[in-house]
């Protein structure tokens, strides 16, 4: 490993318990433990734990928190209410994305956004570039650990951890309170999976009571470690973006169907240029196919119609576990973008066909 990567606060319960370690984002970050098909699985099936500590968070407060927060992403932050979570993106003044991220409204005038790890850096300068109205701004993505407890049983697992009734909590909110035994404990029901379950966010020093009590709390359900590698092959059959990805400083919200998070009764970054996309329609847009001749679609690769045209780029795709087939998603002219277009995708100067499906893949 390099010396210019960071390891995350529990990276020797990782390495402890046999995970492969790879870079990523700038950080030493397990991909996988027993294998990414029996991950996978088991968050599907049951239950698993993601170690996501690398994932940034900035907190922004004060009687400007909101307004900027409006003026420089694409969602309605005015619609949250305290205990909410909303997802949204920052945009660049070119028509692309900075990043995807969370925000959290935790009370009036204070709100707790959670950043891409490999954009912390970029996405804390944009930040700090347009708080022209003085909110009060803190990078405080040094001082926590993030779990993702994802999976059909992860509720129950988090809640014989706590008093706070997690059951009753609908997607996307967050409660804070004592956790196994630890006060101030941010809990939300949000994940990269869909497949149910929490994040819980730690104070680092805190971070591995946590992981051993949700370790524990989960045997009953066979809870297992899971890898970055199963969370990209379980995001991909959501049909979830991932930055540098599907989404980047090049593409719109507008053309990524983001649509639903990019709301026009407000002025945002470069807000005109979406707008017009919105009306007068995209030259290209993202979708999800499936691959009807066997083979994995990998990012970079060609989609072409059968005489051989290039009409757009694969920008995730895997084989899926759960489906037992390639899938993928990627740019493509919008007059190939229609559900049930046949498409081929170039993989290794072999036209192997497949076909646009509606996200996600996983119905």
């Amino acid at each position: 490993m390099s010396d210019s990567l960071r390891q995350i606060p529990l990276h020797d319960v990782h390495v402890a318990l046999g995970a492969k370690i790879v870079p990523f984002a700038g950080f030493e970050m397990p991909v996988s433990y027993s294998g990414l098909i029996q991950e996978h699985l088991a968050v599907r099936n049951s239950v698993g734990i993601f170690d996501v500590s690398h994932m940034g968070e900035f907190r922004v407060r004060g009687a400007k928190a909101l307004d900027l927060l409006q003026r420089i992403t694409t969602n309605d932050v005015a619609a949250l209410y305290d205990g909410k979570v909303q997802y949204s993106c920052l945009t660049n003044n070119m028509g692309g994305i900075v990043d995807d991220l969370l925000i959290y409204r935790r009370k009036e005038e204070d709100y707790f956004v959670v950043v891409n790890a490999s954009n912390i850096e970029k996405d804390w300068n944009w930040f700090q570039q347009h708080n022209t109205e003085g909110a009060e701004l803190e990078n405080v993505s040094d001082e926590y650990s993030l779990f993702a407890v994802q999976g059909p049983k992860g509720v129950a697992t988090m809640q014989k951890l706590t008093d706070l009734n997690l059951e009753e909590m609908p997607y996307y909110s967050f409660k804070e309170g004592t956790v196994a035994g630890i006060e101030n404990i941010l809990i939300a029901t949000t994940g990269y999976t869909g497949a149910g379950g929490m994040e819980v966010y730690v104070p680092n020093d805190q971070a591995v009571a946590m992981w051993n009590a949700i370790m524990e709390a989960g045997a009953e359900f066979e809870i297992v470690p899971v890898g970055l590698g199963a969370r990209d092959t379980l995001r991909t059959e959501m049909g979830y973006c991932l930055y540098g990805h599907d989404i980047d400083d090049s593409t719109s919200p507008i053309e990524a169907g983001l649509g639903w998070i990019t709301k026009f009764n407000k002025e945002f970054t470069y807000s005109d240029f979406h707008k017009k996309l919105k009306e007068n329609g995209v030259t290209r847009k993202l979708v999800g196919f499936e691959m009807i001749d066997r083979g994995i679609p990998r990012q970079h690769y060609e989609i072409m119609t059968a005489a051989g045209q290039i009409i757009g780029e694969v920008t995730s795709g895997t084989q899926s576990p759960s489906l037992n087939k390639g899938i993928g998603m990627g740019y493509v002219q919008t007059e190939y973008s229609k559900v049930g277009t046949e498409i081929y995708i170039n993989i290794r100067n072999k036209y192997l066909k497949a076909v646009v499906v509606k996200l996600p893949f996983l119905k």
